[in-house]
């Protein structure tokens, strides 16, 4: 019998809820990520649970507990729990009635086997009670073992029922898998043009998840192989992923690195990125492009960004001097010790600017050590050419 580590289960707030739920006769089992997380002794974050209670019996029983209860989906069974300032998603048992591709009708089941059916992999079906026995449907236990992502059931229905399975399904392969189902593979090349059915931002938020995975480069070149990453982003590259997460070391994963090194200039208004990611990115890529020295990456980036502009070249060949951390953290430092007023008011308007570029990068080129008389000198002579 498979159990859950006893440190999950000893959660105050966790039992807390499952108490509540218990009390009105009713089953509370944890489902989903939580259980996965803990038997692959990764971090458990969000913990969701499972009960053939009915949405307004959760909410009548957790509040005579003295708990908050938030309708967050009452359509379809979700009850957000808050203890001990925590929110716990509590599901109804359920199955669907009709999909459409995104969204379902669902009616409320009293039987965990027909909620289980409904899951998309077996490995996020496993079911644990209060006293940590595992509670496996679907066969999601040998697969976890295995690290093999499987649909639950048939893989196209499952599809079906929400398109945005075919990205979870890369993601989850990335963060947990190594074994991808062949039946799985196919049925993700065979629908992917499902993928036009759901929203740019729903696509955004599953690429920025897949690629913050440790290694997502496996994931990402099936991904291309099955036509799945040209239906999303028709001129990403992986060519250069696996390179750049093995230049990347032990640093923090980035999916902002990763996704400016798939080369595909729209990914931002195809991911519908956000203002500022979308800034960043172009910003990256610009740099990318115009070949910068070190010394004007850091200097116009900031380290952490020139620092992923630094990675993406060495992915891609370029080799980079032992100390370039180094030079790249000066130089993000670095002051420009002259300023528009230095040139003025011999130099205004054009002149001023073509001025100021000028000292910029004969200081850039030295190092930053150039003196502030050379480089007003250089900027008067610069504005003043005609």
């Amino acid at each position: 019998m498979t159990r859950l580590p006893a440190d999950i289960l000893r959660d105050p707030a966790l039992i807390a809820v499952l108490d509540a739920i218990e009390a009105g006769g009713h089953r509370a089992l944890l489902v989903g990520g939580a259980v996965r997380n803990a038997l692959l002794a990764c971090p458990v974050e969000d913990i969701d649970i499972a009960t053939d209670a009915r949405p307004d019996d959760v909410m009548r029983l957790v509040r005579a507990a003295g708990l908050k209860a938030v309708p967050t989906g009452i359509d379809h069974g979700t009850i957000t729990v808050v203890s001990d300032t925590r929110g716990f998603e509590v599901t109804t048992f359920r199955h669907d009635l009709e999909t459409d591709g995104r969204h379902a009708v669902v009616a409320f089941s009293d039987d965990l086997a027909e909620d289980a059916r409904r899951r998309d992999f077996t490995i996020n079906a496993l079911y644990a009670g209060r006293d940590g026995k595992v509670v496996d449907p679907v066969g999601g236990l040998p697969d976890l073992a295995a690290r093999r992502l499987r649909f639950v059931g048939q893989a196209q229905a499952r599809i079906r029922e929400d398109y945005l399975r075919i990205l979870r399904f890369f993601r989850f392969l990335a963060w947990y898998g190594r074994d991808a189902n062949p039946e799985a593979v196919a049925a993700c090349s065979a629908l992917k043009d499902g993928l036009a059915r759901i929203a740019r931002e729903r696509i955004g938020a599953e690429m920025k998840k897949l690629l913050a995975a440790s290694d997502p480069a496996p994931a990402m070149a099936l991904m291309a192989e099955t036509g799945v990453l040209a239906r999303i982003l028709p001129a990403a590259t992986v060519d250069d992923l696996p390179a750049l997460i093995a230049a990347e070391g032990p640093r923090p994963p980035s999916w902002r690195r990763r996704l400016a090194c798939l080369a595909d200039r729209n990914s931002a208004d195809l991911l519908r990125l956000s203002r500022d990611e979308a800034r960043a990115q172009q910003v990256l890529r610009g740099a990318l492009d115009a070949g910068w020295s070190l010394n004007e990456a850091g200097y116009r980036l900031g380290f952490e960004a020139a620092t992923d502009c630094a990675l993406i070249r060495a992915a891609r060949g370029q080799e980079l001097p032992q100390d370039w951390e180094t030079r790249l953290a000066e130089a993000a430092s670095a002051r420009f010790p002259i300023s528009a007023d230095d040139l003025m008011p011999r130099l205004r308007g054009p002149a001023l600017g073509r001025g100021m570029r000028a000292a910029e990068a004969a200081w850039i080129a030295t190092d930053f050590v150039m003196p502030a008389p050379a480089l007003i000198d250089i900027a008067l002579l610069a504005g003043e050419r005609s």
